[in-house]
């Protein structure tokens, strides 16, 4: 949910576009900040009344990184960025710079979010385990006998205190 509507960004960005007023005065007519209006005025400039009809996307690494190059190879800001490439928040353009600037590309990679379903985690675990020589692999292995030692150590405990004791349960 956007916190201007679309035809209230349109009216603040003409208003501005006539020459009549500065931003501040503007942005006091309107009950708005400087800072989004100023982007506003650029998306408008480069992508005209569709910079405002925005939803949801969930850009794929390939998008991210042409932003990322288009801001390195011609010296352009996130918020340029974010205008050119029809972005609708230039934070989402800076948050791209800061992962790859501090994590590199992998940072990039779109995550999946929310809690993961219960059948895939344990179709992760037997590929985990069908690598065979693997680290993971062995200790799984490992863990795996440790269990079956311990379970017949009681199975045989078991037996054992049965044979011993004298008050054998009678059959009918």
């Amino acid at each position: 949910m956007t916190k201007y509507s679309s035809e209230l960004k349109l009216r603040a960005v003409l208003t501005y576009l006539k020459g009549t007023a500065s931003f501040k005065t503007i942005a006091d007519q309107f009950h708005i900040s400087t800072s989004p209006l100023k982007v506003w005025v650029a998306q408008y400039k480069v992508n005209g009344v569709d910079a405002f009809h925005s939803t949801y996307t969930n850009y794929d690494l390939n998008f991210k990184m042409d932003v990322l190059n288009y801001i390195n190879d011609f010296g352009v800001t996130p918020n340029e960025a974010a205008a050119i490439f029809n972005i609708p928040s230039p934070s989402t353009v800076h948050k791209w710079v800061k992962l790859y600037n501090s994590a590199g590309i992998d940072a990039l990679k779109s995550m999946k979010k929310g809690r993961p379903s219960m059948k895939k985690e344990s179709n992760k675990q037997s590929k985990r385990v069908q690598v065979e020589g693997s680290f993971e692999a062995l200790e799984a292995r490992i863990k795996q006998l440790e269990m079956e030692n311990e379970y017949l150590k009681k199975l045989n405990a078991l037996v054992q205190s049965k044979e011993k004791s004298p008050n054998k349960t009678k059959h009918k």
